[in-house]
């Protein structure tokens, strides 16, 4: 094997390396009224590919990274150097797991995790003595 066949394995094998990462989506999370709202930038995931799952107060956001490329071309250039986006978060007692919204448009996640009734905040009336 000479020094030009070494390089380009080394290549195949980083490139191939690189092909099966698992990418973290950028994700804004903050509080409005009664929920907690998180925002996941996906770019290329889309509803099909993407899964969502709650599995002992840990909440799971997956999705295969699925880049549109007509037939016959292949990018020379991809700032995405991913297979898909992965990322987990432990909940609070206080989130309605049963109640958790999703929706995802032009791969940007939107999800709302809605407090249980019980930890919601609520105003006491003050009765006069």
């Amino acid at each position: 094997m000479n020094d030009v066949t070494k390089r380009e394995t080394n290549r195949d094998v980083t490139t191939q390396q690189e092909q099966r990462r698992t990418l973290l989506p950028a994700v804004d999370i903050y509080e409005q009224d009664d929920a907690l709202h998180v925002i996941a930038d996906m770019p290329g995931v889309t509803q099909e590919s993407l899964h969502i799952e709650v599995d002992h107060n840990v909440l799971s956001i997956e999705g295969d990274i699925k880049i549109d490329m007509p037939s016959g071309v292949s990018a020379s250039y991809a700032e995405i150097r991913g297979d898909q986006y992965a990322r987990r978060f432990t909940l609070s007692h206080e989130i309605d797991t049963e109640s958790i919204q999703a929706e995802v448009r032009d791969g940007v996640l939107r999800l709302v995790l809605p407090k249980r009734e019980t930890h919601r905040r609520r105003r006491i009336d003050v009765k006069a003595a």
